[in-house]
């Protein structure tokens, strides 16, 4: 029987996983061993021991649970990326914390999975967050695009605003962005160098005002660009 995922090309991924519940980091170190490219170097019950354990063995990913005891993972996870460069931060959430993964997108986790998603969905996510992608499960795109208060149209006619200052390519880069592509991907779509992708990420974020990827996906859903 094959395992899930094609492992990637001699890459192991490491991962910190961080939930108060044992059966859940059970379930997904499970998923994430099934993937065959990814390494639970740490596991945590609560926030506080999850940015120890992420100072410590520094992984790749950081994958954490919003409700922790002693520190939440909205605060671990700020307290991560300002403290352990090289962390990606993902989020493990359910419907009922949508207002939790609103306020996390100003907090540096550039991901933001299911607890009961797919598990070809979780691997994706994690390997996409290492890659410096950002990646919302589109089940929480939506919830938390809903959730964010009134003013749809207004917001909508805003994001669309504040694309129009980009330029062209500026906006191509965006769209494929906020679709989840990694700076390599964008680069093979468009033709185009690393290097390249990453000035026009940074000039887009920039432009828009925005902290990170996530926030610029945001923007990217608001203005239509995904659609």
């Amino acid at each position: 029987m094959g395992t899930l995922s094609e492992p990637g090309a001699g890459r192991r991924i490491r991962v910190l996983l961080a939930d108060d519940e044992a059966m859940i980091r059970a379930g997904v170190g499970a998923i994430l061993a099934a993937g065959g490219d990814f390494e639970i170097v740490a596991e945590a019950a609560d926030g506080r021991e999850a940015v120890r354990l992420a100072q410590a063995h520094r992984p790749d990913v950081a994958l954490l649970d919003i409700r922790m005891p002693r520190l939440d993972g909205l605060a671990a996870a700020e307290e991560i990326t300002a403290t352990v460069l090289g962390t990606a931060v993902a989020m493990l959430t359910t419907f009922s914390e949508d207002a939790y993964v609103a306020r996390a997108l100003g907090g540096g986790a550039t991901g933001f999975l299911l607890k009961s998603g797919d598990p070809h969905e979780l691997m994706a996510g994690v390997r996409a967050v290492a890659d410096g992608a950002a990646f919302l499960s589109p089940k929480v795109a939506r919830h938390v695009i809903d959730g964010l208060g009134g003013g749809r149209l207004t917001r909508e006619a805003a994001a669309r605003q504040r694309v129009e200052a980009l330029t062209p390519r500026e906006r191509e880069v965006l769209g494929l962005v906020g679709a989840g592509l990694s700076n390599p991907e964008i680069a093979d779509r468009l033709h185009l160098v690393e290097g390249t992708v990453k000035a026009y990420v940074s000039a887009v974020l920039e432009r828009l005002e925005v902290k990170n990827r996530v926030q610029a996906a945001i923007v990217a859903y608001e203005a239509g660009l995904l659609t």
